[in-house]
């Protein structure tokens, strides 16, 4: 392949600091995005320097570089010489010794190091002491050059090595000195590129940065001084303002949002008492509902689906995923015709069948989950983001969170747990969706929740994320082993989080009816 000259050396073409490899017969880069290959006639632009040899001086004297209207102090400054056609750029380490320079052709933009590149630091870094009150952050070395001078050579400018796809590379390297400026502007070019780098090394650093503007119609500090705008380059400069990470408001900002009125719930809850609680049910909710086992969570669930079916035209998605797709069908038209038609005792007609049907499935908008007894976590978080994505679902009811944990082949049901629920909640989020899950608890001590024992946060099971990620957290509590029959019939409502406005406790006394299977909320003074 011919004889090698100098490796690890910075390729002009896409940027690497050290892809391209220079042989006798001319030069190529092995980066993957790259693969440049240019050969040359004349001898090699890199001459292969001992690790050992630290440079003294080029031969070569500084002079004003008057295509960038760069003066000779300037130069003399930066040690930055015209020798041999190119002009030279220092780079020193940490001691301040020169270890390596970046050529570059007068006559075209072409680049090439002598050196040991590696070892080299930030252009000029070794001519403004660390700890001082600012330091500006430039794409290339007669950016550097142009902004120290448009600034009247007072306040420090320094290079990355190769521009901006080195730039994070280069700051990271040199983090702590760079760190130990009180103010670090980043001046980059004004192009795509340079303001992506320049967003990198601002995040590195945080709130002491300031990022540059330029002003239209310039890409760099070097247009500035060509044109000798210097008024204007350190207005722009002293204007730069403090970088914000994404996300991050300034509430000053804020007053049209605030001015706005405060977004009413979508629906309210069927139970009145709930819902002077909670104030509804909104957008971008993560509703958690727990209880002890067979205490009523689903059908408490299902009187949720069919009052949102009737108050919105929203579509729902159901994923029962104790029962059959059957079971949760005629579950649902139950509740339209006041029977239990789940029960094979229940006698009804075909069109008592079909007006219940046509009250709630025949709607088109209640789509529901055929599970095949298979409900791993990706599955059906696939199945949650389609139902909302692609079915237009705005509310989905997940029964139960504790079936899914279940089904997973390693057995550490806090991992598991902690998994779906930030699934779940990051599904929340980016969809809009209101959703309901469900989630069992762990027995208290003393008497069961069988036996209507209150429920608390403390009891759910498995993980801390079940009470750490839901907006809203509802507790159903029922003593199922009472000897008085509408004792043991009746759940009480318990709103044990509630994000959107804090108030927590009691809020209603649902009475199941044995004969029509619905929950209807007990009025009376005394329910509580």
């Amino acid at each position: 392949m011919g004889v090698q000259i100098a490796t690890h050396q910075p390729c002009p073409d896409c940027g690497s600091s050290d892809a391209l490899t220079v042989y006798d017969w001319g030069t190529k880069c092995f980066s993957s995005g790259c693969k440049a290959v240019h050969m040359s006639d004349s001898k090699p632009r890199i001459r292969a320097v001992e690790n050992s040899k630290i440079f003294t001086k080029i031969e070569g004297r500084p002079k004003t570089i008057v295509s960038r209207n760069i003066n000779r102090a300037t130069c003399e400054f930066f040690g930055v010489v015209e020798s041999e056609g190119s002009f030279c750029f220092p780079y020193t380490d940490g001691d301040g010794n020169i270890v390596a320079y970046k050529k570059r052709s007068v006559a075209e933009k072409k680049f090439w190091t002598e050196g040991q590149w590696g070892q080299g630091n930030l252009f000029g870094q070794s001519l403004f002491p660390s700890g001082q009150k600012t330091i500006t952050i430039c794409e290339g070395e007669f950016d550097a050059m142009s902004a120290f001078q448009l600034m009247g050579s007072t306040y420090g400018a320094v290079s990355v090595r190769n521009g901006a796809a080195s730039a994070l590379a280069d700051c990271k390297k040199n983090y702590e000195y760079l760190d130990s400026f009180e103010n670090i502007y980043v001046c980059f070019d004004a192009d795509p590129q340079g303001q992506d780098a320049a967003k990198q090394v601002a995040e590195l650093f945080g709130a002491k940065v300031k990022i540059f503007k330029h002003d239209p119609g310039f890409k760099d500090a070097s247009d500035y001084l060509q044109k000798n705008l210097t008024e204007q380059f350190n207005n722009t400069w002293w204007k730069s303002e403090r970088f914000v990470p994404d996300g991050i408001v300034d509430g000053s900002t804020l007053w049209d949002e605030v001015n706005k009125p405060v977004e009413r719930s979508l629906v309210d809850y069927p139970f009145g008492g709930l819902n002077k609680l909670t104030y509804g049910i909104r957008p971008q909710e993560l509703v958690l509902c727990t209880a002890g086992s067979g205490l009523g969570k689903s059908q408490f669930m299902r009187e949720l689906v069919y009052h949102i079916l009737n108050n919105t035209k929203d579509n729902i998605g159901l994923m029962f995923l104790e029962e059959s797709v059957r079971t949760t069908a005629r579950s649902m038209m139950s509740l339209k015709a006041n029977k239990l038609l789940h029960l094979p005792h229940t006698q009804a007609s075909e069109l008592e069948l079909r007006e219940a049907f046509e009250a709630t499935l025949g709607t088109g908008r209640l789509f529901l989950l055929d599970h095949f007894g298979s409900s791993e976590v990706d599955r059906i978080i696939n199945r949650v983001r389609y139902m909302a994505k692609a079915l237009d679902c705005k509310y989905i009811f997940l029964d139960h969170v504790s079936i899914v944990v279940g089904s997973q082949e390693h057995g550490d049901e806090r991992k598991n747990i902690d998994e779906i629920m930030h699934k779940l909640r990051q599904l929340v989020q980016e969809t809009g969706i209101c959703l309901f899950a469900v989630s069992h608890l762990k027995r208290p001590d003393g008497k069961g929740h069988e036996e209507g024992a209150v429920t608390s946060m403390s009891q759910l099971r498995g993980s801390q994320s079940l009470g750490q990620l839901p907006n809203m957290i509802i507790g159903l509590e029922r003593n199922g082993q009472a000897e008085d029959e509408e004792e043991r019939h009746t759940t009480r409502v318990r709103v044990l989080k509630n994000r959107f406005c804090g108030m927590t406790g009691p809020a209603c006394n649902l009475l199941y009816q044995r004969d029509t299977g619905r929950m209807i909320e007990k009025l009376d003074e005394d329910s509580l």
